[in-house]
Protein backbone atom coordinates (compact mmCIF):
# COMPACT_ATOMS: atom_id res chain seq x y z
CA UNK A 1 0.00 0.00 0.00
CA UNK A 2 1.46 3.19 -0.79
CA UNK A 3 0.57 6.58 1.60
CA UNK A 4 -0.78 10.01 -1.07
CA UNK A 5 -0.29 13.11 0.21
CA UNK A 6 -2.67 14.98 -1.70
CA UNK A 7 -3.72 18.60 -0.71
CA UNK A 8 -6.48 21.25 -0.97
CA UNK A 9 -5.67 23.32 -4.26
CA UNK A 10 -5.85 27.53 -2.81
CA UNK A 11 -3.51 28.88 -5.62
CA UNK A 12 -2.47 28.82 -9.55
CA UNK A 13 0.74 27.29 -8.29
CA UNK A 14 -1.13 24.43 -6.60
CA UNK A 15 -3.23 23.88 -9.84
CA UNK A 16 -0.28 23.52 -11.96
CA UNK A 17 1.36 21.35 -9.47
CA UNK A 18 -1.37 18.92 -8.90
CA UNK A 19 -1.96 18.95 -13.15
CA UNK A 20 1.69 17.72 -13.33
CA UNK A 21 1.09 15.57 -10.93
CA UNK A 22 -1.98 14.00 -12.59
CA UNK A 23 -0.03 14.02 -16.02
CA UNK A 24 2.48 12.07 -14.80
CA UNK A 25 -0.10 9.89 -13.31
CA UNK A 26 -1.72 9.40 -16.67
CA UNK A 27 1.41 8.38 -18.32
CA UNK A 28 1.92 5.59 -16.82
CA UNK A 29 1.13 2.17 -17.25
CA UNK A 30 -2.89 1.29 -16.41
CA UNK A 31 -2.61 -1.18 -13.66
CA UNK A 32 -5.45 0.44 -11.61
CA UNK A 33 -2.88 0.97 -8.96
CA UNK A 34 -3.05 4.72 -9.01
CA UNK A 35 -6.84 4.71 -10.40
CA UNK A 36 -7.40 6.66 -6.79
CA UNK A 37 -5.45 9.22 -6.48
CA UNK A 38 -6.17 10.12 -10.12
CA UNK A 39 -9.68 10.29 -9.73
CA UNK A 40 -8.99 12.74 -6.72
CA UNK A 41 -6.63 14.89 -8.19
CA UNK A 42 -9.21 15.09 -10.87
CA UNK A 43 -12.04 16.21 -8.77
CA UNK A 44 -9.50 18.79 -6.79
CA UNK A 45 -8.65 20.54 -10.17
CA UNK A 46 -12.31 20.52 -11.31
CA UNK A 47 -13.48 22.24 -8.49
CA UNK A 48 -10.81 24.70 -8.00
CA UNK A 49 -11.15 25.64 -11.90
CA UNK A 50 -15.27 25.89 -11.52
CA UNK A 51 -15.00 27.79 -8.50
CA UNK A 52 -11.85 30.67 -10.01
CA UNK A 53 -12.31 30.36 -14.09
CA UNK A 54 -15.23 32.38 -15.19
CA UNK A 55 -16.25 31.72 -18.74
CA UNK A 56 -18.89 33.96 -20.33
CA UNK A 57 -21.36 32.03 -22.89
CA UNK A 58 -20.88 33.28 -26.49
CA UNK A 59 -22.91 35.84 -27.81
CA UNK A 60 -25.53 34.85 -30.92
CA UNK A 61 -23.11 35.75 -33.58
CA UNK A 62 -19.89 33.79 -31.88
CA UNK A 63 -21.87 30.99 -31.94
CA UNK A 64 -22.30 31.56 -35.18
CA UNK A 65 -19.13 32.19 -36.44
CA UNK A 66 -17.15 29.64 -34.21
CA UNK A 67 -19.77 26.95 -36.02
CA UNK A 68 -19.26 28.19 -39.58
CA UNK A 69 -15.05 28.35 -38.36
CA UNK A 70 -16.10 24.65 -37.26
CA UNK A 71 -17.68 23.58 -40.79
CA UNK A 72 -15.18 25.32 -42.84
CA UNK A 73 -18.26 27.63 -43.97
CA UNK A 74 -18.29 31.29 -45.58
CA UNK A 75 -21.35 33.61 -44.70
CA UNK A 76 -22.84 32.63 -48.13
CA UNK A 77 -23.62 29.10 -47.18
CA UNK A 78 -25.56 30.54 -44.21
CA UNK A 79 -28.21 32.36 -46.75
CA UNK A 80 -30.50 28.94 -46.22
CA UNK A 81 -30.69 29.43 -42.55
CA UNK A 82 -30.82 33.47 -41.98
CA UNK A 83 -31.99 34.69 -45.77
CA UNK A 84 -30.75 37.41 -47.91
CA UNK A 85 -26.66 38.12 -48.17
CA UNK A 86 -27.09 41.84 -46.92
CA UNK A 87 -29.29 40.20 -43.78
CA UNK A 88 -26.34 37.66 -43.22
CA UNK A 89 -23.95 40.46 -43.49
CA UNK A 90 -26.25 42.05 -40.77
CA UNK A 91 -26.44 39.65 -38.56
CA UNK A 92 -22.56 39.19 -38.40
CA UNK A 93 -22.06 42.33 -37.84
CA UNK A 94 -24.55 42.70 -35.01
CA UNK A 95 -26.73 45.39 -36.92
CA UNK A 96 -29.54 43.08 -36.84
CA UNK A 97 -30.84 40.42 -34.24
CA UNK A 98 -31.77 37.30 -34.91
CA UNK A 99 -35.24 36.52 -35.12
CA UNK A 100 -37.04 33.74 -34.22
CA UNK A 101 -37.54 31.60 -37.38
CA UNK A 102 -33.36 32.46 -38.11
CA UNK A 103 -33.40 30.94 -34.43
CA UNK A 104 -34.66 27.60 -35.36
CA UNK A 105 -33.43 27.08 -38.74
CA UNK A 106 -29.69 27.61 -37.60
CA UNK A 107 -30.33 25.31 -34.29
CA UNK A 108 -32.15 22.22 -36.81
CA UNK A 109 -29.59 23.27 -39.64
CA UNK A 110 -26.33 23.74 -38.36
CA UNK A 111 -26.58 22.33 -34.93
CA UNK A 112 -26.49 25.51 -32.89
CA UNK A 113 -28.23 25.18 -29.45
CA UNK A 114 -30.93 27.55 -29.01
Amino acid sequence: MCIVNIKPIRTPADLQATKKRLAGLLSRPNSGENDDEIEVLATLIEQFEQNHSHIDAPTPVMAIKFRMEEKGMNPRQLEPFIGSRARVSEVLSGKRQLSIDMIRSLHEGLGIPY
